[in-house]
């Protein structure tokens, strides 16, 4: 009875012994599956972070490769693409901390997906500006062709217009000098230049008088000379009396002047004028003057002007 009870508690304490191995074991391998599930979701995790971290090194380094690459002559573009590459880096930063916090590989996923779209945006930016520059580039050298063209032009038009002028000032110069020809030409020149001397006394009569301390008025004739080259019409004598001491009598009052002797532009006074009319044919002009003041004794001369050239000369004495 004894034995039997004592087999009886073995056989219970075995069973539990038993059972509780068994739960032990089930235990351990529900661990161990648990474990190993752990294990193969860290090693998948691993896997994909290397992956995502060479994605994300791959396309950094292309997108920093392709935007350096785009660099040029352009300041402009050079700072946008320094602060996109700046950019890009603080960015690829912040996603390899995600990475390297497994739990948040979904994000760096989202964040990689950004940032691709970010390197299309920059490079598509880069693009547009290059594309920008270039067109300006181009309107700039069509500007400086242009530029060029319109000064080369410019320079022609004005030695063209310096050679017009020139040619109009030798036209000019000619035209000058041929219509002074003609008007040396048209002068009116005269002969039988005489002077003389009269004593005026009353009621309007006058003597003839040599003496020049009797002498009140000089009457200056001559006559004129055909030239066809002058057109008829009004002419005008400039009269020159030179006394002994070679001045010119003259008295502004008594229409005494100043004109220009065209053949060396010389200024001369003159002492009286004659207007006429001329015919194209010989006449005898007489001029008087009488300056209401004492003639001196010695040779005169006389000289005619007619536009502005000598006509012809005389000459007479006072004693």
């Amino acid at each position: 009875m004894t034995t039997n009870n004592s087999k009886q508690r073995i056989i219970a304490i075995a069973s539990v012994v038993i059972v509780a191995l068994l739960i032990v074991v089930t235990i351990l391998l529900f661990n161990k599956f648990k474990l190993g599930k752990q294990v193969a979701q860290q090693e998948i995790e691993l896997s994909e972070a290397e992956q995502l971290t060479q994605q994300l090194e791959e396309q950094y380094n292309q997108a920093i490769d392709e935007l350096e690459n785009m660099r040029g002559e352009n300041e402009e573009l050079n700072a946008l693409i320094e602060q996109q590459q700046a950019e890009l880096a603080d960015q690829k930063a912040q996603i390899d901390k995600l990475i390297r916090n497994k739990r948040n590989l979904s994000k760096a996923r989202a964040e990689i997906k950004k940032l691709n779209a970010q390197i299309e945006q920059y490079i598509a930016e880069v693009e547009t500006l290059r594309a920008e520059n270039e067109q300006l580039k181009q309107e700039k050298e069509m500007l400086s062709s242009d530029l060029e063209m319109q000064r080369q032009t410019n320079q022609q038009l004005n030695e063209e217009q310096a050679k017009l002028i020139s040619e109009k000032e030798q036209l000019s110069s000619k035209a000058e000098k041929l219509s002074e020809t003609v008007t040396y030409a048209s002068v009116i020149r005269v002969e039988d230049v005489e002077t003389t001397g009269y004593m005026l006394k009353s009621k309007g009569k006058r003597s003839k008088k040599k003496a020049a301390k009797n002498v009140d008025q000089l009457e200056i004739c001559f006559k004129t000379t055909v030239n066809e080259v002058a057109n008829p019409g009004r002419e005008v004598y400039y009269i020159r009396i030179i006394n002994p001491l070679g001045e010119t009598l003259a008295v502004d009052e008594l229409g005494s002047g100043v004109l220009t002797n065209r053949s060396n532009g010389e200024k001369i006074r003159y002492t009286t004028t004659k207007e006429f009319d001329y015919s194209q044919d010989q006449d005898m002009l007489c001029v008087k003057w009488e300056p209401q003041t004492p003639f001196q004794s010695g040779n005169y001369t006389v000289e005619i002007y007619n536009k502005g050239y000598l006509a012809g000369t005389g000459s007479f004495t006072l004693k």
